[in-house]
């Protein structure tokens, strides 16, 4: 049994359900296909350059060591590939000019024209943007680097950095609940997968760069704590360590959601589901992806 939810921190239970309802809203920017042209474009040419280039582009012409500090479940290995080899053929802020293009492109096509001019979205952009305004950058590198950028004028980009801001900031503060837990980038990832939840175990090691080999030293480290059982299912104790990190992260993430209040964050939320469920279904995210065969 997981342990009860014990942590007051203003804004922490709204955290959690508001990132759920508009994280695939920025997660389509690496699926989409129009990302994938616009990169390549710029010679770009493939898929983990173009990943680890768009993401990090914000924090300028940074390292490998730096990108795999702040992306944590990737290996350094496939990083250090095309980073910081990736800034010889573009510039970062070429980089962020054309991602910005790159989802303009991608969510006119999956919301459609009606829903981009609509109140709706407008509200929702609006609402968004005002939540980031608690969001701080001590001890954040990834959001800091994001933060710095200029906002976009039309409301549905605006909505998009708005999330991108807030899902950064989020990441951020979930490194700092893992690293307190002691679980490496590899450790969390082998729990989530486990746990049934996120990425398929088949796309997340082809996409993050784990070898069997690699698991399954993980899943055997994992087994020593007691996180994991004889058949590499997660066990109770596995399973109350990753509430508690979560409780964590929802904890430092919860300025954002004080800041709007219970009664906004509750209507950006409810923005959020609709919008996410028309790009799903739409076709942004290839079904095999993730546990399930669907985006949850």
């Amino acid at each position: 049994m997981t342990e009860p939810h014990t942590d007051v921190t203003p804004g922490a239970e709204l955290a959690r359900p508001c990132h759920k309802s508009l994280e695939a809203l920025h997660a389509l920017i690496y699926f989409s296909p129009d990302a994938d042209e616009a990169f390549t474009g710029l010679g770009l040419d493939t898929r983990t350059m173009r990943y680890f280039a768009g993401r990090a582009a914000p924090m300028g012409a940074v390292g490998a060591g730096v990108v795999a500090a702040t992306f944590y479940n990737f290996n350094p290995r496939i990083i250090a590939e095309v980073i910081p080899h990736a800034w010889s053929i573009a510039s970062p802020a070429t980089v962020v000019e054309t991602r910005f293009r790159a989802a303009d492109t991608a969510l006119r096509k999956l919301l459609g024209e009606e829903v981009i001019a609509s109140d709706e979205l407008a509200e929702a952009a609006a609402l968004a943007r005002r939540a980031t305004e608690a969001c701080r950058p001590e001890a954040r590198p990834l959001y800091a680097g994001h933060a710095d950028l200029e906002w976009p004028s039309e409301p549905h980009l605006v909505l998009w950095h708005a999330i991108s801001l807030l899902r950064e900031h989020r990441g951020d503060g979930h490194l700092m609940a893992l690293q307190q837990a002691g679980l490496s980038g590899l450790h969390a990832l082998v729990l989530q997968i486990t746990s049934g939840e996120g990425l398929s175990r088949k796309f997340a090691q082809l996409s993050r760069g784990w070898s069997d080999e690699e698991w399954a030293q993980a899943q055997d480290e994992l087994r020593e704590r007691g996180l994991l059982d004889a058949d590499g299912a997660i066990t109770e104790e596995g399973a109350a360590l990753r509430e508690r990190v979560e409780q964590q992260t929802d904890s430092l993430a919860a300025a954002p959601w004080a800041h709007l209040g219970a009664e906004n964050a509750q209507r950006l939320a409810a923005h959020g589901k609709q919008l996410s469920k028309r790009v799903a279904k739409a076709g942004a995210f290839p079904g095999q992806a993730f546990a399930g065969g669907e985006r949850q």
